[in-house]
């Protein structure tokens, strides 16, 4: 039996790329089932060029402003498809995506969440990944730990696993993708296509990575959330403990420098809690005397990822 796919859109305020991203679905040489797209609140005319344009070849929500964790979410639940496939109104796919991946999981009948490779453009040019960003399949979860390793707008994902593991945290401003891959990926393995069948284009202003900075602040939630919450093996425990200490004293350091004294208190706290100190580091109640003592030193240059 043919699998049905619900495809979700989440745009804001992007009139200027989401036909791209619509148009990249209805030509795909696979069909979906149906194409939800969920306007989170717009005011640049974007629902009304939507209507306008497609009719009743999407299937449109209008909903108040709250987010794009709310907005994927609204997508999901309204969904009548066995996979839910995601999309950013930013982003393009390529025509054979959604064949290739229905090929592959009609081969793989144990599979829960396909993935795929991407080709990267940043503000009209071509660019290569890091390796940091490398992405891979089967157990992934050590390889999901330092930064997000799934993009949203190339997975397939069964249905029945969000309604296992939940949706996006809507509690999350960012790095709220992060999260939901750590969620998966602590209990099941992931397939992936080592071929681009997917645009990311990057560079605009609205990009939530410009909008917030400290993007690990968002990482450590993400990361206390899964280790308060999730019964990890023993080793992956002590993965997410490790990658929790290491973020938690670079956003330390950061906070110290920046004399932001709650950050430098929540930092404190966390690494109180799971006991994440280094033997050397200073105890919570000399924080900002050292911070203090700190500004005393000539200026520095700013960090520009603090």
């Amino acid at each position: 039996m043919t699998a049905r796919v619900s495809v979700v859109i989440p745009t804001f305020n992007r009139g200027a790329t989401v036909c791209r991203a619509i148009d990249s679905v209805l030509n795909q040489t696979r069909t979906a089932a149906e194409v939800i797209i969920v306007d989170d609140g717009s005011t640049d005319g974007t629902a009304e060029q939507l209507h306008a344009k497609y009719t009743d070849r999407v299937s449109l929500h209008v909903q108040t402003n709250a987010g794009v964790s709310a907005a994927r979410n609204t997508g999901i639940t309204k969904s009548q498809g066995d996979w839910i496939a995601l999309l950013d109104s930013d982003d393009e796919w390529l025509p054979d995506k959604l064949n290739q991946q229905l090929e592959l999981i009609d081969a793989h009948t144990d599979c829960v969440l396909c993935h795929t490779d991407e080709i990267w453009i940043r503000n009209g040019v071509r660019v290569n990944q890091m390796n940091k960003h490398k992405k891979a399949g089967g157990e992934i979860f050590n390889h999901c730990l330092p930064m997000c390793a799934i993009s949203p707008s190339s997975v397939l994902i069964k249905k029945q696993l969000l309604d296992s593991v939940g949706l996006f945290d809507e509690s999350l401003p960012a790095c709220e993708d992060y999260d939901l891959w750590l969620r998966i990926c602590a209990d099941h393995q992931v397939h992936y296509l080592d071929h681009p069948l997917l645009i990311k284009y990057g560079g605009h202003e609205d990009q939530l990575s410009r909008k917030y900075w400290g993007m690990d602040r968002f990482r450590i939630q993400a990361l206390t959330n899964l280790l308060n919450n999730k019964n990890l093996t023993h080793h992956k425990r002590q993965k997410a403990l490790a990658m929790l200490g290491k973020k938690t004293h670079i956003l330390l350091k950061g906070a110290v420098k920046h004399s932001n004294d709650s950050l430098i208190d929540e930092c404190h706290a966390i690494l109180h809690q799971y006991d994440l100190h280094k033997p050397d580091e200073a105890p919570l109640n000399t924080a900002k005397a050292n911070r203090d003592a700190t500004d005393k030193q000539p200026p520095q240059p700013e960090d520009p990822a603090c």
